[in-house]
C-alpha cells in the first residue's frame, strides 16, 4: 500500500501493531452496533411499532409495577409531552399500555404496560436475549471482566463528547 493510501474499513490508519489492533476492536464494535440496529429494526417492524414505542415499553416493563408517569417517559426518551401523549394514545389503542389514575393525586396518571405487552416484548426479544446470554456465559471470568471494563470506558468516552457546533 502506498504512503497515504487507506483501505476500506475504519478511518484510522493501517499501521501494524497497537493501532491495527485498536482499529480491529473498533471495527468489531461498529459491526456489532450495525447488527444490533438491524435486529432492533426487524423487531420494531415485526411488532408494527416505532423505536420510541418499543423503548417506552421496555422502560415500563423494567419499572416496579410495570408503570411510570408520562413525565418520566418524556425525560427518558427526550421528547415533548405532546409526543408522549400521541405515542401513548397509539400504544393504548393496540392494548399495550393502559392509563391508570394516580391513587394519591387524581389529577395525574400512571402509564402501565399491559400483560399483553410484557408477553409480546419478552416473546419477541427472548430468543435474541437468550443467544446473547449464551455468548456471555461462554466467556471466562477474565474475558467477562475485560469486556465489561471496555464497554464502560467506551460509554464514558462517547458520553464525554460534546456536540460539534456549526461555525458561522
Amino acid at each position: 500500500m502506498a504512503e497515504g493510501e487507506h483501505t476500506a474499513g475504519y478511518w484510522y490508519d493501517e499501521s501494524p501493531g497497537e493501532r491495527d489492533r485498536a482499529r480491529r476492536v473498533l471495527e468489531a464494535l461498529r459491526t456489532y452496533r450495525a447488527a444490533e440496529a438491524a435486529m432492533r429494526r426487524r423487531t420494531r417492524d415485526s411488532m408494527a411499532m416505532g423505536e420510541n414505542e418499543l423503548l417506552a415499553l421496555r422502560y415500563l416493563i423494567r419499572q416496579p409495577g410495570h408503570s411510570a408517569r408520562p413525565a418520566e417517559l418524556v425525560k427518558y426518551l427526550g421528547v415533548t409531552s405532546a409526543s408522549i401523549t400521541t405515542m401513548l394514545d397509539r400504544l393504548e389503542k393496540t392494548g399495550r399500555v393502559e392509563r391508570i389514575a394516580n391513587p394519591s393525586d387524581r389529577r395525574s396518571i400512571f402509564v402501565r404496560a399491559t400483560p399483553h405487552a410484557n408477553e409480546e416484548v419478552r416473546e419477541t426479544l427472548g430468543r435474541m436475549h437468550g443467544l446473547m446470554y449464551d455468548v456471555a456465559v461462554g466467556m471466562t471470568p477474565d474475558e467477562q471482566e475485560h469486556v465489561v471494563a471496555f464497554l464502560q470506558k467506551m460509554t464514558d468516552a462517547v458520553d464525554d463528547v460534546a456536540p460539534v457546533t456549526a461555525e458561522a
